[in-house]
């Protein structure tokens, strides 16, 4: 039983770009005088532009949300054209879902500028929902709910991937089957939801035995 899609975060989960955003981040606060820690950057993954950007205002860095938002956009998307930083299985679980004819949405907190060139590079998505084309940004169930839309799919009959709190508080309120990816952030997350500490174990048939209703425990695995 294949599932109806595949709803897959990008950063952290299908790339690992959550470096790159720390230190985006932490190279905009010390340019202003300010200190931002590791903890810090921690507590932002998965958060929406609107939420790191006020973050990073009260550390004393004097700009506007759009003004933050692209400098953080322009030094990842700048590190990431330098080579996609691939997380342990994943091109293979695109590759291999593509294959099998299930479709695959990128549903993403990061901006179009960001996710867009990786979206096109790798080719394999039929939809992408953005940050900036949502009303509501994770952990609001919205970006999910959209990305089943444009597909055409019923969202339960779905299976979601993501990394962050934020984000696995979006797939589970949309009512997809979810599998929570403890890669930078152990999560915990409620009964029903799946989990892994990589995406190497998630072959097509593990995929289609999550969308059928089991629950798996994967960490050892991985």
């Amino acid at each position: 039983m294949l599932p109806a899609a595949v709803l897959w975060d990008m950063d952290g989960t299908l790339i690992d770009t959550e470096p790159y955003w720390m230190a985006a981040e932490v190279e905009l606060v010390e340019a202003h005088g300010g200190v931002w820690t590791h903890e810090d950057a921690v507590a932002m993954i998965g958060s929406s532009m609107d939420v790191a950007a006020a973050q990073l205002q009260a550390r004393g860095v004097p700009l506007s949300v759009t003004q933050i938002a692209d400098a953080l956009n322009s030094s990842v998307r700048a590190a990431v054209a330098a080579g996609i930083p691939w997380q342990p299985g994943a091109y293979e679980a695109l590759r291999a879902l593509h294959a099998a004819g299930v479709p695959q949405a990128l549903v993403t907190s990061s901006f179009a500028v960001v996710a867009a060139p990786f979206a096109d590079a790798v080719g394999l998505f039929d939809v992408v929902v953005t940050g900036d084309v949502v009303t509501r940004s994770k952990p609001d169930p919205e970006p999910y709910l959209a990305a089943a839309g444009l597909l055409g799919v019923d969202i339960s009959a779905c299976v979601a991937f993501e990394d962050s709190r934020s984000g696995l508080a979006s797939a589970v309120a949309s009512g997809a089957r979810v599998v929570a990816v403890d890669s930078h952030v152990v999560l915990d997350p409620p009964a029903g939801v799946s989990r892994t500490s990589s995406l190497v174990p998630f072959d097509v048939a593990t995929i289609a035995r999550v969308a059928a209703g089991e629950t798996l425990d994967l960490r050892d695995a991985a």
